[in-house]
């Protein structure tokens, strides 16, 4: 009883009566309808502006500078392109604290990192300790991430390997690391167009479920590449796929592995892998994870030294040069047969370098409540990468295993990148010869043991529960990746990505809508098995805008449901009058989708059916005003509400519940 009156006073509160031989059923007085209104008419620059505004500038980066002075102005803009001049102000001893003990913490972890990530690379250990001295601290001055470590990671490594190796494959040779830097420096000159292009949305395109199943499959496969290392492997296949690894690693059973290597590889990988379990079960302990790969480079490197294990078959690294970074500008390729293959690995290794700093660093900004500038990042990560390549470093991103140790350390700022890049110069300048001993089989167990943690079992699961094509997404990159090459994986998984879109535009959803008992709600009926279809009337909503992708579907999509619920209306006294298509979730339409509205009404017509429309947005209604639409199909069925419609044309008693 009770929700009848309300729904009594909520007509009754709706305003004044509308009559008239189109707006009365059966001469019965009806609630006040309010007509569905026009946006007023904008002019084409009005138009384009909006669109490139909305467009690239949708959090409005120039709104801080409005009213303010010249002076203000430029300080502004300094700390817009520099954070650091932002959060610097405030920055005092306690968070330096902080930021001190974070930095040391992810040095100890990143520097035999490094030493491991430049053979995935294929290139010298020193070239990926310079990347860790001078990528952080450019980040530093302009990311604005605060827990994020910058640095060489493996799946990039990887990538950039396999790729460059597709080009030259004498990695020793002086072309190649004249290429790698030429992929560096493209890659940089990528991210920082798409910064200052605003164009940071078409990383957006990779799905989270091609990337989750990208980075397994990249996780596997540079598990399965470190098995040269760990085995003790001399003759091993230059190919990435699963099948050519293991068929490598088989072929040398017999005479090709150490068996002291073995020992050292396996002693030291249950090491890792303990100190991570820790880790993981008690969060305090998280340095105990962090520290270990610096411990077992260590303890291996003096057991090596001290029973000169590398004179009976146990690979060691054997050199890394001292110093800082040389300059490498005049190495990079602006021209000759090597620059487009440059651009094109570049631009590649930029994009994945790329989608993974953005994604770890929203991940650690929601964890921490601040907001990330995604512009900003592409901006930092551009001139970081470029500046690389202009010092003998490679690619870099944000690394997650360095970042999750950095948020866990209590890092307060991008300062603790600043402390871990002065540890690994200071490492440059007067401890890198004692790497000499280190036994390639820890530098296999640290890579295996980082890379594990990018097998996400537990997303996959929950792929698989929430979208079937999202866990098809995943498991086409994974598989991509481990059976053919890093490089097709990455392309799988783009054109999966992108095949999700082009589905879910094409062939959007569309549902028939029914009445919720004792309301004037109209929702879907196969959500609601209870609300019911109105007599005379079949009301559809249409789940997306209309363009020419899908205007024919939805045509036709419309038509069908008017076949088969006539199909299933076999009682004369209630065939289907009114088609009443809620156009709520309809944001856009072109002319395409104005065209087949018109055939679509002629359709009805003939079938002496009305076209009824409940609720265009002010962009379709402008449209259908300017393409005379409206006037086809009558502004007296163009209706603010699906009760609106029902009221106006149904049959008695329907208008207020």
């Amino acid at each position: 009883m009770s929700q009848h009156v309300s729904d009594e006073v909520v007509a009754k509160d709706m305003g004044e009566i509308r009559s008239g031989p189109s707006s009365r059923r059966h001469g019965d007085t009806l609630p006040h309808i309010h007509k569905v209104g026009t946006p007023p008419k904008q002019t084409l620059f009005q138009e384009i502006k909006h669109s490139v505004v909305d467009t690239f500038f949708p959090d409005k980066p120039f709104e801080q500078f409005k009213d303010q002075t010249g002076g203000r102005k430029f300080l502004l803009g300094l700390q817009s392109l520099f954070p650091l001049f932002e959060w610097g102000r405030d920055y005092n001893l306690k968070k330096f604290r902080g930021d001190f003990i974070s930095g040391l913490t992810i040095a100890s972890l990143c520097i035999p990192q490094d030493i491991a990530y430049a053979k995935l690379a294929n290139l010298e250990p020193q070239y990926a300790l310079y990347t860790s001295f001078v990528c952080p601290l450019v980040y530093a001055f302009m990311g604005s991430s605060r827990d994020i470590a910058i640095g060489p990671v493996a799946v990039v490594s990887l990538l950039l390997g396999t790729m460059l190796t597709d080009e030259i494959s004498d990695f020793k040779s002086h072309e190649y690391l004249r290429l790698a830097f030429t992929a560096t420096f493209f890659a940089g000159v990528t991210q920082m167009a798409l910064g200052v292009l605003r164009l940071g949305f078409l990383i957006d395109f990779l799905s989270h479920a091609a990337i989750v199943g990208f980075m397994a499959g990249a996780a596997i496969t540079i598990a399965l590449q470190q098995l040269k290392g760990f085995l003790g492997i001399k003759a091993f296949t230059k190919k990435t796929d699963i099948v050519s690894v293991l068929r490598s690693v088989f072929n040398e059973a017999h005479h090709g592995w150490n068996w002291e290597t073995i020992v050292i590889g396996v002693a030291f990988l249950v090491f890792l892998l303990i100190t991570k379990y820790i880790a993981k079960k008690n969060k305090k302990l998280f340095w105990v994870a962090a520290i270990s790969p610096m411990i077992s480079v260590i303890v291996s490197t003096f057991f090596v030294y001290i029973t000169r294990a590398d004179k009976k078959g146990v690979a060691i690294v054997r050199h890394v040069k001292k110093g800082v970074n040389p300059s490498s500008a005049s190495e990079i390729f602006f021209s000759g047969k090597y620059l487009g293959p440059g651009i094109r690995v570049g631009v590649v290794a930029g994009m994945v370098a790329l989608t993974e700093a953005v994604a770890i660093g929203r991940t650690f900004a929601a964890m921490k409540d601040y907001s990330l500038d995604g512009n900003k990042e592409m901006m930092a990560m551009g001139t970081m990468n470029i500046i690389g390549s202009l010092t003998s470093c490679y690619v870099a991103t944000g690394s997650f295993s360095r970042s999750a140790v950095n948020y866990m350390a209590g890092c307060k700022t991008a300062v603790s990148n600043i402390v871990m890049s002065i540890v690994v110069l200071l490492t440059l300048l007067l401890i890198t010869p004692l790497f000499k001993y280190t036994p390639n089989a820890v530098l296999a167990s640290i890579i295996i043991a980082a890379v594990l943690g990018l097998v996400n079992i537990e997303a996959v699961i929950l792929l698989w529960k929430i979208d079937k094509f999202d866990f098809v997404a995943c498991m086409g990159a994974f598989f991509g990746v481990i059976f053919i090459s890093v490089e097709i994986g990455l392309l799988i998984a783009v054109a999966i990505s992108f095949a999700k879109i082009l589905l879910q535009v094409t062939r959007p959803r569309t549902a028939v809508l029914g009445k919720l008992p004792g309301t004037t709600v109209y929702r879907n009926i196969l959500q609601y098995p209870k609300a019911t279809q109105i007599n005379g009337m079949l009301i559809i909503r249409v789940d997306s805008a209309i363009y020419f992708s899908n205007s024919n579907y939805i045509k036709e999509r419309i038509l069908r449901w008017l076949a088969d619920e006539a199909a299933q209306r076999t009682n004369g006294s209630s065939r289907i009058e009114y088609a009443i298509v809620e156009m709520s979730p309809v944001t856009d339409i072109d002319t395409s989708g104005i065209h087949a509205f018109e055939e679509l009404y002629k359709t009805l017509q003939k079938r002496k059916i009305q076209l009824i429309l409940a609720n265009p947005g002010p962009i379709v209604m402008e449209k259908l005003h300017a393409s005379k639409l409206a006037d086809l199909i009558g502004e007296d069925k163009i209706f603010l509400t699906v009760a609106d419609a029902v009221s106006t044309f149904g049959p008695k008693g329907e208008a207020v519940v």
